[in-house]
């Protein structure tokens, strides 16, 4: 009875897609059944796409051979040295027409350990946090200030665009240099303002203190250009039909500002904040150019102390070098996974 009930199954099955049936039926009952096969199915998912956007695949694979050789390979590189023992000492290098071979070792993470054990680590780490902080929250404080004061219609607005945009628009080390003249001491035209008023002059760089917030100054009139055009953007793009609906309501400036420009700002806020964070986290040039560090060591942070341990001191430490630099992208991480979740906590899609 079960035999017979199949076959007439099968029977009628067949009778669908047999001879006198549509072709197409028979088109669809083959793909079906070539699909259902194991590894038949997506095999030619790759082939198509290949065949079908030839043209992306050959124009990102430069792109992903030259970020390869640029950032992959030094990555990789730094990795495998932070494992090591490396030194001048002990790594390959030619001398005249002798090349000596490379002597250092793999020590596992003993270098970590010793980095992390250094108190040195720490105060870097403190100093680089409040150094960070303080100048993406001033910069994105400026920039936001400015960017409100440019959405509005008045006379000379382009004018006054260009001009604060100009610090974005000059060389990083030609603008360092030139704040390192402002700030000079004996000669600085800031020291001479101040004298010429009865007030004594100030160590802007030779002062702890002071070199601490001239470094702070300098990374902030260098960054607030890039806040205000990207804040400015996000105002430009909400609609103007929500302020008309609001001042419609009765709301005032402060509060058509708080309501609509913040909460329409949120998402370019958020990628602002971030790349600033990593930028300020790295800043090397400003620290180097305007202080090398000093006076004594009171403005180094993670990234020049890193440059330090690998071409300042006797002998070069590149495997110390190279453990600060994973350390610094290790702690990089960490705050974009754990922003990256704050932001999903908050319903931002990132």
């Amino acid at each position: 009875m079960a035999a017979h009930t199949s076959q007439s199954v099968a029977k009628a099955a067949g009778s669908e897609v047999g001879p006198d049936a549509d072709p197409a039926a028979r088109g669809r009952s083959r793909r079906t059944d070539r699909g259902n096969r194991p590894g038949l199915g997506n095999r030619p998912g790759l082939r198509r796409a290949l065949a079908t956007h030839w043209y992306a695949w050959a124009m990102v694979t430069p792109v992903v051979l030259v970020l390869g050789v640029i950032i992959g390979w030094p990555l990789v590189r730094g990795i495998y040295l932070s494992l090591t023992d490396a030194t001048e000492r002990n790594v390959a290098r030619t001398i005249g027409a002798n090349h000596i071979e490379a002597t250092y070792q793999f020590v596992g993470l003993d270098n970590y350990a010793t980095v992390l054990a250094d108190p040195v680590f720490l105060q870097r780490l403190v100093w680089t946090v409040l150094w960070t902080v303080a100048c993406v929250s001033i910069t994105f404080t400026l920039g936001l200030a400015l960017a409100t004061m440019l959405n509005r219609d008045f006379k000379g607005r382009a004018a006054y665009r260009m001009a604060l945009i100009l610090p974005w628009a000059v060389p990083g080390f030609v603008s360092v240099f030139a704040w390192r003249f402002l700030f000079n001491r004996d000669n600085g035209i800031l020291n001479k303002l101040l004298e010429g008023g009865g007030i004594t002059a100030v160590p802007w760089l030779d002062d702890p203190t002071w070199a601490k917030l001239s470094v702070i100054a300098v990374n902030v009139w260098l960054g607030v250009p890039f806040m205000m055009v990207a804040l400015l953007g996000g105002m430009q793009s909400i609609p103007g039909e929500l302020y008309e609906a609001a001042e419609m309501d009765g709301a005032g400036p402060w509060q058509r500002f708080r309501h609509i420009t913040l909460p329409g700002l949120r998402a370019v806020s958020m990628t602002v904040i971030l790349l600033s964070t990593i930028w300020t986290f790295n800043m090397f040039p400003v620290i180097f150019l305007l202080t090398r560090g000093g006076p004594g060591d009171s403005t180094e942070i993670l990234v020049t102390q890193a440059f330090r341990e690998a071409f300042v001191t006797s002998p070069r430490d590149f495997a110390g070098s190279a453990t600060w630099g994973v350390l610094i992208l290790l702690l990089l991480m960490i705050f974009a996974l754990v922003y990256r979740r704050s932001l999903r906590k908050q319903g931002e899609v990132w």
